[in-house]
């Protein structure tokens, strides 16, 4: 009980992490895009990289955290998968309308969920499928207002959703299999991505903004502002990590889409962007939505709990004979259900 405590506590706290750090960096590069002109998105990224594995450099020499070594070509190849998923985001979001680019980032759950279905033979309720279906829907009428349709905004946008859903199971994956910490596979892997958007970063800026990186004027404003967005980044790459490692990549998209409810109801409130009736209700719905994956997450993992726990006491009853003597049961292999057995106890004991 004090285990599953634990985890709980440990899994609000990587969502919250995970909430604040992305509203507080999205906010920073809003001022660094919206108002210094800093349009460099890729480059941008690959310097978050950067300093994240720096910083965690530093981490691992003052021993905060422990080596783990993972597979070579498991590793370099999760690190340029997301360094090449990151870099199709951007690429669909130049080449495509702002509601076709949500449109995209909205059609990674649905994929996500086909994906881990097929290859991973995961099952969904139908309730978790309703609530995310309402989720989507909210989020879909809160921020999707066109949809112009292109070949090769398409083609982009399809590569961008089975690069980034095949990134975030494979995060969860490779946790799960070598049995490593988010830190551990976030300080191994964020080099190579890191490495990747350094050399694609310069030239996809280029050819999505018309604008040279290397050019452009650093007044120590913009020099500022681009610090501040490196250091809210390292706790941003941190809990994605988390979030996925502690939860599933179906929860962290749901979480992604809770952050874009959060920064249009912030740029609202307190910027004064432009907000409509449309907005609240796209927003409301989402969070109707959100609550309620929440709300059947809690009561599936809950009972997969309780029925581990009951499963592991009949194993043990059935191992140690003298344990069905002192509950009233005769020294037997079998467990007969009748008043006085290990089943019932059991019950009891969950009662």
């Amino acid at each position: 009980m004090t285990e599953n405590k634990s985890f709980q506590l440990g899994t609000i706290g990587a969502l919250t992490l995970s909430v604040v750090s992305s509203v507080s960096i999205v906010i920073c590069n809003k001022a660094l895009m919206s108002t210094l002109h800093f349009i460099f998105a890729t480059t941008l990224t690959s310097w978050h990289l950067l300093v994240t594995f720096c910083s965690l450099h530093v981490a691992l020499s003052l021993k905060l955290f422990e080596h783990k070594p993972i597979d070579f070509q498991t590793n370099i190849g999760f690190g340029i998968l997301n360094g090449i998923s990151i870099g199709m985001l951007n690429l669909s979001l130049g080449f495509n309308s702002v509601g076709f680019y949500q449109m995209t980032k909205l059609a990674i759950i649905p994929c996500t969920v086909l994906l881990e279905t097929l290859f991973l033979g995961k099952t969904f309720s139908r309730s978790i499928k309703l609530s995310l279906g309402c989720l989507l829907l909210g989020v879909g009428i809160a921020t999707i207002t066109d949809l112009q349709l292109n070949m090769l905004g398409s083609c982009l946008s399809f590569l961008a959703v089975i690069t980034t859903c095949v990134a975030q199971i494979m995060t969860n994956t490779i946790q799960k299999k070598y049995k490593i910490s988010s830190t551990q596979l976030l300080y191994q892997s964020c080099l190579y991505q890191a490495l990747t958007l350094l050399i694609s970063g310069p030239f996809l800026d280029r050819f999505l903004t018309n604008q040279n990186v290397y050019s452009f004027e650093y007044t120590p404003k913009v020099v500022g502002f681009i610090v501040l967005s490196c250091l809210i980044s390292i706790s941003v790459n941190f809990s994605t990590f988390l979030v996925i490692g502690k939860t599933s990549p179906v929860t962290y998209q749901v979480l992604g889409h809770l952050k874009t409810c959060l920064v249009l109801a912030f740029g609202y409130s307190l910027l004064q962007d432009p907000f409509s009736w449309r907005n609240i209700l796209g927003i409301m719905v989402a969070l109707v939505g959100m609550i309620l994956y929440s709300y059947y997450c809690s009561q599936e993992s809950q009972a997969k709990t309780e029925e581990a726990s009951v499963t592991s006491q009949r194993k043990e009853a059935e191992s140690d004979p003298l344990l069905n003597v002192e509950n009233g049961t005769p020294m037997t292999n079998e467990l007969p259900l009748s008043k006085g057995t290990a089943w019932e106890v059991d019950k009891d004991l969950h009662a």
